[in-house]
């Protein structure tokens, strides 16, 4: 068994979760079978109980894990699903080892954190490269971080056991005032990975502008390692050429001749002509991307969103267009400067903060025919939308947002009341994989091209069925429902009276891969270049 572990220096947000992804799918593609682990060094046991606008994203695997977004971008770039068991958090690790101590299977020893922590770390690992070739793990945090420790620890100790290899990514800052790349940080960050026990195999340096040939000698002399283990990822115009970029600088033969592998040649036809395709696309489609998760302090958060952001890129490969993303605040804009935009998207979101921008931005839509994709609480808040407007429901809302609404279309699921009274959130709500039974004659019936499909979840209030008759004799047309009638899992207008309005309790975009694009993302850009 084959492990290859990729740990990051100097910051965070680097890329460690496309490089990983990166030579998962390189592995992938010269025939071997891969899995993942992401290791994230919090003491929560997932990023379900997370803020979005300080962590990002919280992506959901098929069997209801809420992880963080870079098992998403492995999902994506090998095309598979991945199980919660490919995400190890500190939080599970000791909760693991403290109910093991309480149930006395330590023997009355004492329980310490070495050799304890890593050897439950290591277990865990081996429990996951059953049935593969390569485990590919990325190990969060950044060198020198207390946190990750135990898991860099345990990481050393896997090549006594098994075959490992160890990659590290580090930024190579550039300064403007001398007009400089600068090493030293990456070598500081190898130092204190050394410190560990571990010696990088392989050095893969990230900047802004590509490494020059005098910093990777200098890195290759500093560092202890020859030029043709160090690899450059320069920023580029899009992610899914990363691999690209690393095959062409030799990464995969580096790879094999590390582990002594023969016969293994990496096939990127398909890959290729997906890129190739998006960058001949010339003409582009504007979107506005409505969400209260925007901004984060001075800057724009690109991370909260990304299974959307990433989906609707892949629809546009599909369509021939170039897809231009502008994410608004749902606090602040005005609406003739939404009315600009091709189509409008309103993602996932919590609480009551930006909510009646986000019903402003779904009733432009509605009004001026612009296509319209409501995402979870996109969904919800144009079910709010549709009440208010079209029913007549004065001031209608969601339960979520104002309990004391006389209208509440969108109300707690029945089991929720219990976990909130006893303040249970992790891990409670409404998640993974669940059946949705799509009504014959709809639009999303012509989308799928079926009756029954598969989507993933996460929410905690639902659509309030006693709203169901009048809503629809206002226009709403209920095009998804759980397959015992009782949910309402998607929503849409006729295409008599709009182009596109399409609004899904699920989230299409945690399926949506670049060589498999998810077809109601597909359907809302095609909607929008007609």
């Amino acid at each position: 068994m084959k492990f290859i572990f990729i740990s990051g220096g100097v910051v965070s947000g680097l890329g460690k979760g496309i490089v990983s992804a990166s030579i998962g799918m390189l592995l992938k593609s010269s025939g071997f079978k891969v899995n993942h682990i992401k290791i994230d060094p919090y003491l929560n046991i997932d990023a379900g109980t997370m803020r979005p606008a300080e962590h990002g994203e919280t992506f959901v695997t098929a069997d209801g894990g809420e992880i963080d977004q870079d098992l998403g971008n492995y999902e994506r770039f090998l095309n598979q699903d991945f199980s919660k068991e490919n995400n190890i958090t500190s939080g599970k690790i000791y909760k693991k080892i403290i109910e093991d101590e309480r149930a006395f299977k330590y023997e009355g020893r004492d329980v310490e954190m070495i050799p304890d922590v890593p050897n439950e770390i290591k277990r865990r690992f081996y429990e996951m490269e059953k049935g593969y070739d390569f485990v590919v793990v990325e190990i969060g945090g950044t060198t020198g971080d207390i946190e990750n420790l135990p898991f860099l620890y345990a990481a050393r100790e896997v090549a006594r056991e098994r075959e490992a290899m160890y990659v590290m990514v580090s930024y190579v800052p550039f300064l403007r005032n001398v007009g400089e790349l600068k090493t030293k940080p990456t070598q500081h960050a190898i130092s204190e990975l050394r410190a560990t026990g571990i010696v990088p195999d392989i050095i893969i340096t990230r900047s802004e502008s590509g490494l020059d040939e005098p910093r990777l000698e200098t890195l290759a002399k500093r560092c202890f390692l020859d030029d043709g283990s160090i690899f450059d990822d320069p920023d580029c115009d899009s992610i899914y050429k990363v691999p690209l970029i690393l095959e062409k600088q030799g990464i995969m033969k580096r790879i094999r001749k590390h582990f002594k592998i023969r016969n293994h040649k990496t096939d990127l036809k398909a890959w290729k002509e997906m890129v190739k395709k998006m960058d001949r696309t010339k003409s582009k489609v504007n979107i506005a991307l409505v969400g209260k998760y925007v901004k984060c302090g001075k800057g724009n958060h690109k991370d909260v969103y990304v299974s959307v952001l990433e989906a609707l890129k892949h629809a546009g490969i599909a369509n021939d267009v170039k897809v231009n993303i502008e994410a608004i605040d749902s606090n602040d804009f005005k609406t003739e400067d939404l009315k600009k935009y091709q189509g409008i998207v309103a993602p996932q979101g919590w609480g009551s903060r930006g909510v009646e921008g986000i019903i402003k931005a779904i009733k432009i839509a509605r009004e001026n025919k612009i296509p319209y994709l409501g995402l979870c609480f996109g969904m919800q808040m144009a079910v709010t939308e549709i009440a208010r407007d079209l029913a007549k429901l004065d001031e209608a809302n969601s339960i979520e947002v104002n309990p004391k609404t006389k209208y509440p279309v969108i109300h707690l699921m029945s089991e929720q009341e219990e976990y909130l009274k006893k303040h249970q959130y992790g891990g409670t709500i409404r998640l993974g994989n669940w059946p949705c039974k799509i009504k014959k004659g709809t639009l999303l019936e012509k989308i799928y091209g079926q009756n029954l499909v598969e989507e993933r979840h996460r929410h905690r209030y639902e659509f309030n069925n006693d709203y169901r008759e009048i809503l629809e004799k206002n226009g709403l047309i209920i095009s998804g429902t759980s397959p015992d009638g009782k949910l309402v899992e998607a929503i849409e207008l006729s295409q008599k009276d709009h182009p596109f309005f399409v609004a899904t309790q699920f989230h299409p975009e945690y399926k949506s891969r670049p060589l498999s694009p998810h077809p109601i993302f597909v359907s809302f850009i095609e909607a929008i270049k007609k």
